[in-house]
């Protein structure tokens, strides 16, 4: 079904599956979490093929499992900046953690929202465990052509107000300070999988090697002649339930 919740006073959209049943405990909870629009399906489909794989968690496993679409994406309100799109993270695991049928919430990201799953539940104890998919170990290369984010945000409709940002400083600054590979040292206590294509042109797979190190235990899957795509590759979706499942049991 449609759902919406705020954050920062934005009013954020997306999906919510939702299993067939619920005991009075309520049910975990997931939440999934987008990477950056391209060209090809740009603002407004970013986050909307995260749906089918949201009603899958909650058909296989039993959950619940919220696809939203980050600030400037789809029909949430607000411009992207990568700080804002942290704090919706943070939002959306406390609009899911505050329900009364919920006992526990997880986070599943991909790209980019692997790594901010990954920095959000370094601060974040909601947060019991993550599920990054082909997620960059930083953003230098953003830090390197912030300008070029800049316009590249803008092309793709992430960006939409030409005022925007009131502080361009501020706004390129916040690129070199969140860096997952500084944040998955903080999770070793916390369940942690790293899945990444073998033949990922858009973030190295060296990438997910170095956020497994950080992290000292993490389970780390290298998916075989797999690119960038993941949530499109059978094989993915098949290790992403099984973890969810496995380590869900494991914790309880």
């Amino acid at each position: 079904m449609s759902h919406q919740f705020t954050s920062d006073g934005l009013e954020l959209v997306g999906r919510l599956a939702r299993p067939d049943r619920v005991g009075s405990q309520g049910v975990p909870a997931l939440v999934l979490c987008h990477g950056f629009p391209t060209k090809s399906n740009g603002r407004l489909d970013a986050g909307r093929s995260y749906y089918d794989l949201a009603e899958r968690v909650a058909e296989d496993l039993g959950w619940m499992a919220l696809a939203f679409t980050y600030r400037g994406c789809g029909d949430s309100e607000g411009n992207f900046s990568l700080g804002g799109w942290l704090r919706d993270v943070h939002n959306a695991v406390a609009h899911l953690d505050e329900r009364d049928d919920t006992d526990c919430v997880w986070v599943a990201g991909f790209g980019t929202g692997g790594a901010l799953a990954i920095v959000a539940a370094s601060t974040n104890d909601r947060i019991k465990g993550v599920a990054a998919v082909s997620p960059p170990a930083d953003f230098d290369d953003w830090v390197a052509d912030p300008d070029g984010l800049l316009d590249y945000a803008r092309h793709v409709g992430a960006v939409r107000d030409p005022d925007f940002p009131d502080d361009a400083q501020a706004w390129k600054d916040e690129l070199a300070t969140i860096r997952a590979v500084d944040a998955a040292a903080a999770l070793s206590d916390r369940p942690l999988l790293v899945m990444h294509g073998a033949d990922d042109a858009v973030v190295p797979v060296f990438d997910a090697r170095v956020l497994a190190d950080a992290h000292g235990l993490c389970d780390l899957r290298i998916i075989s002649s797999a690119g960038h795509r993941l949530r499109f590759d059978p094989r993915a979706v098949a290790v992403f339930l099984g973890w969810l499942d496995r380590v869900t049991r494991r914790v309880a």
